[in-house]
């Protein structure tokens, strides 16, 4: 199997009500790993000032930071510098984007110049069939038009939900695949989503984790299960013990 398992992490999204690293670094762990994709609720990374006492926190408790986002990026590149700089000192190599329409080849160009400067890879978010970034046409655009700096960060479930197939994207993106979010929906006869156990919904979970080790897929790996926002622990429990079972 792919060593995806040794980088397995939880975005951090998931224990939203965990509001601090203190709160959130045991909750983590409860899970059953020690890597994350930590987004801004547990770090402000509008205050660098912050970064130091974060990190330490995470390192002493033996945490990785493996990326961070999902981040807005647009040409205030003072702002989005400051992202860049939380990487470096966390050692992360990966940072989850997204753009707005508006300004958006500014914004790229912001994007490569501090991804080479930093020298780090940025991966879009497909955020649903409601996001103007979910789909594999403006994708194509999108990567046709931008240094191989700004990839995918695939995440399978709103992949489905803009009903594209996540396997069949793996294969598609190969090279510019950085990121995964290991996310699983079931749908009502509204299309309506609900978060699942990843593998218990529409996600082909040995058949997704086949598909990464195929490519030779070498970025970051990340669980997402967003319902049980007060306590996420028992689902994402067994969403890890599913992927390793599946990676078997």
């Amino acid at each position: 199997m792919s060593d995806i398992h040794n980088q397995l992490g939880i975005q951090s999204w998931c224990y939203r009500n965990y509001k601090t690293i203190a709160e959130f670094i045991p909750a983590l762990k409860s899970a059953g790993v020690s890597a994350t994709e930590i987004c801004g609720v547990q770090v402000d990374f509008n205050k660098p000032e912050t970064f130091a006492g974060a990190i330490k926190q995470l390192n002493d408790a033996g945490v990785k930071v493996l990326s961070i986002g999902v981040e807005h990026i647009s040409s205030d590149a003072a702002a989005a510098r400051k992202r860049f700089e939380f990487l470096k000192a966390a050692g992360a190599k990966f940072m989850s984007v997204s753009f707005s329409p508006d300004g958006m080849w500014d914004a790229f160009r912001v994007a490569e110049k501090l991804a080479d400067e930093y020298d780090v890879k940025l991966g879009i978010h497909n955020h649903g069939g409601y996001d103007w970034l979910g789909n594999d046409v403006m994708l194509d655009y999108i990567f046709k038009n931008t240094s191989p700096r700004i990839g995918l960060t695939l995440d399978t479930a709103w992949a489905m939900d803009a009903r594209m197939d996540p396997i069949a994207w793996v294969e598609k993106y190969a090279t510019r695949l950085y990121g995964v979010h290991i996310k699983d929906f079931t749908f009502d006869r509204a299309r309506r989503s609900s978060d699942v156990i990843v593998g218990t919904g529409n996600l082909d979970l040995p058949k997704f984790l086949a598909t990464l080790k195929k490519v030779n897929f070498k970025g970051f790996s990340v669980l997402e299960y967003e319902a049980d926002a007060e306590n996420p622990i028992p689902a994402l429990s067994e969403c890890v013990r599913a992927v390793n079972a599946a990676g078997k």
